[in-house]
């Protein structure tokens, strides 16, 4: 090495690795040193979590049978209060730690009624990290404990005794009452809770335990206090029923089955529409398992054994015909798994998918047991449910043919691309867009205006397939579909790669209009029904065109992407001014277009995300489908929201 290159490495100074690099946190600092291992984020879904630990703890005390109402407020401040009717936390000294019990389950990891002796046999929650998260996470955390003739009271700060615990009345009531403010330090986003996104937690928490009634009502706003409850005796069948809004249903029961075995209970809930996509969300000790687990595997491989065995017998199935695959039994399907059990074990901390090899025996025997004479006995519905799924069949034999042609007509590369397509010349999947537009007018001022070196342009034309009305075989032979499958080169459905996908960005740049937007509706629910990761993994976005230019004597050029916006302008120019409306992005020459809605320095453009799966399946259904009624009063609620309405 040269003394010239000697200069260009930096001098480092290190430090000796001893004993005093070795740091012991104490208490709950750990969690606050590194709150993303405990809560997943300190954004807004880290923020809401704090909520379901609370509530959490609440459930699990229903589900040993002692809780039967649960409140929940949002309080000015953004203060949370969760109150239960259960047993409350012990107050009793804790021998070991020398505190009270109450104490030790606020400030102390894993400590709880969580890990035997009896106190839950069931349990959902982190197991006795939750509510010491919590109030590690918080700017101060206040509890309140009624039982054995008391109510009890105790004051933390940033997860520090902050008070020593107290008799504050005398009571017959049972029950916990928690009070917390999320600390700023931690949440620095943001510290505002979302009413609409507890309101989803809260009802879902109501389905799974029927019988159980939840309150929430936020109370930020004394003049428009808004509360709702939920309240459901019938349970996880409801909750099918839910889910099935704005769907035309093939069966109008919904199919309820339960089975325990030992000190595990599975529950089980299923209807099947006349839609093409499924929707099973599977639940363990109420938690939602995203991922599944066996007790889904065990429900997916007993119900496509039922029903071929149901089709063979009564003559569905001919002699010779292939038996019906799993995907085939389950289109159209809504259904939800609930399973309770002793010392569930889960993959991963976030409970993404159940592990017990147990439960998959339990709930095969459920529905083998159950739903087989079930479909005997109502053969109306057996035969619905099977012609269903031989439809589903023959689509997909007929998909599979299509997808077969497609190849031959391409080449087994792919290597021929649309004619609609301006390629970039860039292949770095890391580094090119592109952008698909409706219209050639549009499609040329995008073409001369864009960088060519790694922006592509994808030209559509004509009315869009609704593929929420459609069967996969229909999707490969449409040929308005078909280019943006060839050209994003990654396949659909079960073929669907992301590895082999052409652009890092997927733009979908539409005209600021009623036709526009329903276009954009159009392709974003044919890539979540047909290339659901490439929204998952973050590869799909909503260019924003600007709805008006405003000038004055041709100088002063400003974009304006909303009335507010545009009026400020004129304002800015002294009251009066040169504005134009842009109809469609026809209208825009290739130079505005670029300035205003492809130059990467200073474009707009919202990233389609799927926060909640089973709430964009539900939304699709709705806006997409069939039904006219739930489509008006979805519109009717969410009116004010249509300039920004994502899944």
């Amino acid at each position: 090495m040269s003394m010239d290159e000697e200069k260009l490495v930096p001098e480092v100074v290190e430090e000796e690795y001893g004993d005093s690099q070795i740091q012991v946190l104490e208490g709950l600092d750990a969690v606050r040193k590194r709150p993303g291992m405990y809560i997943g984020s300190t954004g807004e879904r880290g923020l809401h979590h704090l909520v379901y630990e609370i509530v959490d703890n609440s459930v699990d005390e229903a589900l040993a049978g002692y809780c039967t109402h649960i409140e929940v407020e949002i309080l000015p401040g953004d203060i949370i209060g969760v109150r239960d009717n259960g047993r409350g936390i012990p107050v009793g000294l804790n021998e070991k730690l020398g505190l009270p019990s109450v104490t030790v389950v606020l400030t102390v990891l894993h400590a709880g009624g969580k890990f035997g002796g009896g106190g839950y046999k069931v349990a959902g929650g982190l197991h006795g990290v939750g509510s010491s998260v919590v109030n590690a996470l918080s700017e101060w955390l206040e509890v309140e404990v009624s039982r054995e003739g008391h109510t009890y009271h105790q004051r933390f700060e940033k997860g520090k005794i902050a008070s020593d615990l107290t008799i504050i009345a005398d009571t017959e009531e049972t029950g916990t009452y928690v009070r917390f403010k999320p600390d700023a330090e931690i949440f620095t986003d943001t510290t505002v809770y979302d009413y609409d996104r507890l309101e989803k937690r809260m009802r879902e928490q109501a389905f799974l335990n029927a019988g159980l009634k939840i309150t929430l009502t936020d109370k930020r706003n004394p003049e428009a206090i808004r509360s709702e409850e939920f309240h459901y005796e019938g349970g996880i069948s409801e909750f099918v029923s839910y889910n099935n809004r704005g769907k035309p249903i093939l069966h109008d029961e919904v199919i309820h089955l339960s089975m325990a075995s030992g000190s595990s209970i599975a529950e089980i809930a299923l209807q099947y529409s006349s839609s093409y996509s499924e929707n099973i969300m599977s639940f363990a000790n109420n938690m939602l398992t995203i991922d599944g687990g066996t007790h889904e595997e065990g429900f997916k491989t007993a119900l496509k054994n039922v029903l071929n065995a149901y089709a063979r017998k009564f003559g569905l199935l001919k002699e010779g015909n292939p038996d019906l695959k799993g995907e085939d039994c389950r289109e159209g399907l809504t259904a939800i798994i609930s399973v309770k059990l002793e010392d569930a074990q889960f993959e991963s901390q976030t409970k993404a998918k159940l592990g017990n090899t147990a439960i998959r025996a339990l709930v095969g025997n459920l529905i083998k047991e159950k739903l087989a004479p079930y479909l005997e006995e109502h053969p109306n519905v057996g035969k619905a449910i099977l012609e269903k799924a031989i439809g589903a069949a023959a689509a997909r034999e007929a998909a599979q043919k299509a997808r077969e042609r497609e190849r031959k007509k391409v080449g087994i590369m792919n290597t021929r691309m649309p004619d609609k397509l301006s390629d970039c010349i860039l292949k770095d999947v890391n580094r090119t867009e592109l952008y698909i537009v409706e219209g050639d007018s549009a499609g040329g001022s995008a073409i001369q205006g864009r960088d060519s070196n790694f922006q592509a342009i994808l030209s559509l034309w004509g009315k869009m397939l609704n593929v929420e009305k459609a069967r996969a075989d229909k999707v490969y032979d449409n040929d308005k579909l078909n280019p943006i499958i060839v050209a994003l080169g990654c396949g659909i459905g079960d073929d669907f790669d992301l590895s082999r996908l052409r652009y890092g960005k997927v733009i979908i740049m539409a005209d600021a209009d009623v036709d526009g937007a329903h276009i954009s509706t159009l392709l974003m629910t044919f890539f979540f029904r047909y290339m659901k990761p490439l929204i998952e993994e973050g590869h799909v976005y909503i260019a924003q065109p600007p709805l008006f230019k405003v000038s004055k004597n041709g100088k002063n050029v400003h974009y304006a992407y909303s009335d507010e916006e545009r009026d400020r302008y004129i304002a800015e120019l002294g009251g009066s001014a040169d504005v134009q409306r842009y109809k469609g992005l026809g209208e825009m020459d290739p130079e505005q277009l670029w300035e205003t809605t492809m130059d990467p320095a200073v474009r707009s453009m919202i990233q389609v995300t799927i926060e909640d799966a089973q709430a964009a399946d539900a939304t699709i259904a709705v806006l997409m489908g069939d039904q006219v009624e739930p489509r008006r009063l979805f519109i009717e609620q969410n009116a004010k929201y249509a300039t920004n309405l994502d899944f």
